[in-house]
């Protein structure tokens, strides 16, 4: 059975970040549904070992969908069936990516220019796992080509369970504003199924405002989870209540070193310091002056030396409130 999508805040997959590690931070700090990078089709049925490692998840990630992609219809359906075999409590497509190497294949956003054959993929999907299957995708490839209404109607018929939009075109990738208008359209078409909303999600404003606005039943957070992770937890705090809290410095440091741990479990302690680098930006903002340390911490190759740094940055700036 498809979780339960309505009122949800869900972390959107995103290609080296939504890893477990980060997935399980997120998960901690409220965000309801997780997802998978997106997996290749031809890695999986080929047996590469990055897209089989994808296909790991903690059961505390629950409830979680493995998310794949491509623009063959036969390796889609193999791919459906060995996602199956992670149990995963859902599937889903991907039919939205911008990058050039994947869309301009035939696949993820360019399956946007052939919707017969978006169909034909999805029913592939479909047939290959016992499952619930839900679709990712976006407005259309260019202005000249906005069909996610048309889409929409396609995936309800075929019995797709919810679709995430992705609230900008193909052509504007991950830059320029985001027309959230269209989820209030698809569901004033008749749409019953699930919609998420998602692109350009900053702020728990900008959560609520969906959700009040647009009808979503869903929104999902891709970039701005990266910049702030408690932005799951803020979010609700803020439509229960119209404020929300800012963490403050102890608790900053602290998930900080928990991401850093889960990091070197999950991949080794080189890979796992180097990895979390780009992480260092959204836990240290607002702290005045940081650049200093942010650079130190970027230089540090070792897991203990870094949890040292971050002790040292979360005894300084208490010292300076005190």
């Amino acid at each position: 059975m498809l979780p339960d999508f309505k009122n949800k805040i869900v972390l959107a997959p995103m290609e080296d970040v939504t890893e477990p590690p980060f997935r399980l931070v997120c998960k901690r700090l409220g965000a309801d549904v997780l997802y998978t990078e997106f997996i290749s089709s031809e890695g999986l049925i080929r047996d590469a070992r990055k897209a089989r490692e994808k296909l790991f998840f903690l059961e505390e990630e629950r409830p979680l969908a493995i998310q794949i992609y491509g623009g063959n219809e036969e390796n889609m359906a193999e791919s459906s069936k060995i996602s199956s075999t992670a149990n995963p409590d859902f599937i889903d497509i991907n039919c939205g990516c911008w990058v050039k190497d994947v869309a301009m294949r035939g696949a993820g956003a360019g399956l946007l220019r052939d919707l017969p054959k978006m169909r034909r993929i999805a029913e592939s999907v479909m047939a290959n796992t016992s499952l619930p299957v839900t679709l990712k995708t976006r407005l259309g490839w260019d202005e000249n080509s906005i069909v996610i209404v048309e889409v929409a109607k396609i995936m309800e018929e075929i019995g797709i369970q919810a679709l995430t939009v992705h609230c900008r075109l193909r052509n504007q990738g991950n830059k320029g504003e985001a027309d959230w208008s269209w989820v209030k359209r698809i569901k004033d078409a008749g749409i019953k199924i699930p919609i998420v909303l998602n692109g350009n999600i900053k702020t728990p404003e900008d959560v609520k405002f969906a959700f009040d606005t647009y009808e979503a039943d869903a929104v999902m957070i891709g970039q701005g989870a990266i910049h702030n992770q408690w932005i799951f937890r803020q979010s609700k705090e803020y439509m229960a209540t119209g404020i929300y809290s800012e963490p403050g410095i102890t608790e900053k440091i602290d998930v900080c070193i928990g991401h850093l741990r889960l990091n070197c479990e999950a991949k080794g302690e080189a890979r796992g310091v180097m990895e979390l680098r780009k992480f260092y930006s959204g836990y240290l903002k607002g702290l005045p002056n940081i650049s200093t340390f942010r650079m130190q911490l970027m230089a540090i190759k070792e897991m203990d030396p870094v949890i040292e740094k971050l002790n040292e940055i979360r005894d300084h700036y208490l010292q300076l409130v005190e």
